[in-house]
């Protein structure tokens, strides 16, 4: 059985009507304040813009925010098997110290 829920979301004072899996509500409307937020704080700012320029602005900064995520994603494998090589060398040091 499918758990969908019917919502509307307010984004930059337009209202979308989005179908959802309610499990994903929470989310969807955490981004939508976040974008409200930023939209208003460039708005504060900047008084000859529109409202296209705010949405861009916002859309911009936050993916680059997505991409730095991505970065630091990528690099995690690799910070573990470092990790994991550090502790097999410090274990191979401490059983033959004593040998050298």
């Amino acid at each position: 059985m499918e758990d969908k829920l019917s919502i509307r979301v307010n984004v930059a004072d337009r209202y979308y009507p989005l179908k959802i899996d309610r499990i994903d509500e929470e989310k969807i409307r955490k981004a939508a304040k976040m974008i409200n937020e930023k939209v208003l704080q460039y708005k504060q700012k900047y008084t000859d813009k529109d409202i296209q320029d705010f949405l861009a602005m916002a859309a911009l900064q936050y993916v680059i925010k997505v991409l730095e995520g991505d970065s630091i994603s990528e690099v995690s494998p690799v910070l573990d098997e470092l990790k994991d090589l550090d502790n097999e060398l410090s274990e191979f040091l401490k059983e033959n110290t004593n040998v050298l």
